[in-house]
């Protein structure tokens, strides 16, 4: 399923687009972020399929002493069996993390067998588990094996394949991050991915956007902005801070799907003011003004929530079925009310087939245009109960 392109229409009565410096930029590029234990393959064909996303990053595949068998790919990014792109023909660059060279250069050299469209090196995650191994945003203590990692995978990989990289500011502090960024394009990275925080300030906000600006000033290649990127002003800010076209959308589009699609109608629109960026602050919930968001709403996102679940039931075990659904809906709640009152019904429940009743109650009252608060739940939701009159609950 696709959005209708009319649910993401702006109003265009105010007046011809601003001629300035960005006039003619009426698109930016938006990749989907890597998130281990949330955004994989499942989650990452749903959003891709709402739309205006143009390429995600997978999450990472742990690279140690061993060459890897294609199957190992293949769990983790199942979509190099379908020529590298989701079913809505997205790419999906696999994602290596590491810290030896040759092992990491060896293990793409395999990967590329298999013909993604492109290798992505992760030098930014922030978990302990990661980094006591000498992965992730531990390696920003040491530019030069940043560019001996860059530079053997460049070597192992055909020429037409494109080898990027993710980094954050620095361990403790950015006193390196121009060096880090310098390191990574010298080793052969032809685009970088910066999430404008340390490994010390892991998801706090605020994301320092200003140092993505300095980083792109000292490096050739394309640079994507990264980090608390939460709604359309959050974006037209950091694009104005940043100076960069591109930016990678993580929690924030799992939180409001149509983020992404909001994004570019925004850009697109007289009403947008990309230049300047005036909004609201870094990490701030505010929305910006109505003629700049067009909205997935709930009853357009439902299907979507269907689906997921479909997916969740034919690729993933029984016993994490429900749980899946339920860390979703958890980040849905931040944008969609309806989402805080599904998740307070569902977050009882455990078997699928309750579940699946529950979505088809929420589908038929979404189609009949009732009241999104309630719907009656029969027993058929809370099996074992005696019948009786059917409740009323929380859709």
């Amino acid at each position: 399923m696709k959005i209708d392109p009319a649910l993401v229409q702006l109003p265009a009565e105010n007046g011809p687009a601003e001629v300035g410096p960005c006039a003619s930029r009426t698109r930016m590029t938006i990749l989907l972020a890597p998130m281990e234990g949330l955004l994989d393959f499942v989650l990452r064909d749903i959003l891709t399929r709402v739309g205006g996303v143009d390429r995600c990053v997978s999450e990472f595949i742990r690279v140690t002493n061993t060459l890897l068998p294609d199957h190992v790919f293949t769990r983790v990014v199942p979509e190099l069996l379908n020529g590298g792109c989701t079913f809505a023909g997205v790419p999906v660059r696999p994602q290596l993390l590491g810290s030896d060279p040759v092992c990491l250069a060896e293990n793409a050299g395999r990967l590329a067998v298999l013909r993604p469209p492109g290798i992505d090196l992760n030098f930014g995650c922030p978990a302990r588990t990661v980094n006591r191994h000498g992965g992730g945003a531990a390696l920003l203590d040491q530019p030069e094996l940043l560019l001996a990692i860059c530079a053997a995978v460049r070597r192992a990989v055909p020429i037409d394949m494109p080898v990027s990289a993710k980094m954050r500011l620095g361990v403790h502090d950015d006193s390196r991050a121009l060096e880090c960024a310098l390191a990574i394009e010298s080793g052969g990275a032809s685009e970088l991915v910066v999430h404008a925080r340390t490994k010390a300030d892991a998801y706090r906000p605020p994301a320092y956007w200003e140092r993505i600006a300095d980083i792109r000033a000292v490096v050739r290649i394309p640079v994507v902005a990264n980090g608390e990127i939460w709604n359309v002003q959050d974006a037209l800010r950091c694009r104005a801070v940043s100076g960069s076209d591109s930016l990678m959308l993580g929690r924030g589009m799992v939180t409001d799907p149509g983020l992404a699609l909001a994004i570019q109608a925004a850009m697109a629109s007289p009403d947008a003011n990309p230049a300047s960026g005036v909004g609201a602050q870094p990490g701030s919930t505010e929305r910006a003004s109505p003629a700049l968001c067009p909205v997935i709403n709930w009853a357009t996102l439902l299907p979507f929530i269907n689906d997921f679940w479909r997916l969740v039931g034919t690729r993933l075990e029984r016993r994490q079925q429900a749980g899946r659904l339920k860390q979703w809906l958890n980040f849905l709640r931040r944008h969609h009310p309806e989402a805080e009152l599904a998740y307070g019904v569902l977050r009882t429940l455990s078997e699928p087939a309750a579940i699946d009743q529950w979505l088809a109650l929420a589908a038929f009252n979404a189609l009949q245009n009732q009241a999104p608060e309630t719907v009656w739940l029969t027993n058929a939701i809370h099996p074992g109960e005696p019948p009786s009159k059917p409740r009323q609950g929380l859709l």
